[in-house]
């Protein structure tokens, strides 16, 4: 089994890792094939392009600036502590055991624009690029093109070496989940959905789907989940799996109150 995380816009890079330990990124060389194309972009442009502030699109130009092939620990930063937005919140990952980070590191993988795929422990430059910006490269129209089929690959790749009932969980947002082809992989998709009662109905509140994709992700490491049934007895901050709203390949979590 393995469970896909989309990336998170904040970023920190403040503070220290919790663990010196760290692999790096399967994609290097197509990052590098990106950042040129970015480098040719202007501080303004950058700001068009994606739809960010002056300041936001002037600190990325640096980052594009300063990216180079070699990573360490002085210019990187373990993707899975890098990260640091509503759902990487709901993971914690740095309160996480060994046990448990050793797990994440064979069956969670972060989907994103610049790095394709990464491991939680590859290490990351900083930088902001979207799934779903239109930029135009030597590959194609946006990121979806200049990706192609190597996500899918990847994963297949990752999944091939998992024992047991495999699938992939689908725990992305749809902007991220799309540079996966689900025809292309070897496993079927299972994707959880996060509802909470609001006025009177159930529904997805974005910030609390967000948090619960990382507290599942969390769910999965802590009790070294290999089977993706096992994932129904998911209750973290009181959701509850429901059956009789659920299908094969949606599954349903809802709670009353949020926490």
């Amino acid at each position: 089994m393995i469970i896909v995380l989309s990336p998170a816009k904040s970023l920190d890079y403040q503070t220290p890792a919790p663990v010196a330990r760290h692999t790096l990124p399967a994609f290097v060389a197509d990052s590098a094939e990106l950042i040129a194309s970015l480098r040719d972009l202007s501080p303004p442009q950058i700001a068009s392009l994606m739809k960010i502030s002056d300041p936001l699109a002037q600190l990325n130009f640096e980052r594009y600036a300063s990216w180079i092939e070699q990573f360490d620990t002085s210019n990187s930063k373990q993707a899975i502590f890098a990260f640091n937005g509503d759902v990487y919140e709901g993971l914690d990952a740095a309160s996480l055991p060994a046990p448990a980070l050793k797990y994440a590191q064979s069956h969670i993988r972060i989907l994103s624009g610049l790095y394709g795929l990464l491991r939680p422990l590859d290490l990351m430059q900083p930088y902001r690029l979207e799934m779903g910006t239109r930029f135009q490269n030597a590959r194609g129209r946006d990121l979806y093109g200049f990706w192609g089929d190597r996500i899918t690959h990847a994963l297949n790749d990752a999944l091939s070496n998992m024992g047991g009932a495999r699938k992939l969980v689908n725990l992305a947002s749809e902007e991220y989940f799309k540079s996966v082809k689900p025809k292309g992989l070897t496993v079927p998709v299972v994707t959880p959905v996060f509802e909470d009662w609001k006025n009177g109905r159930y529904k997805i509140i974005s910030f609390y789907a967000k948090r619960a994709r990382g507290l599942m992700a969390r769910y999965a490491a802590l009790h070294g989940v290999t089977d993706a049934e096992q994932l129904k007895s998911f209750d973290s901050d009181g959701y509850t799996f429901e059956p009789d709203i659920s299908g094969p390949a949606t599954w349903v979590f809802r709670r009353r109150l949020a926490a």
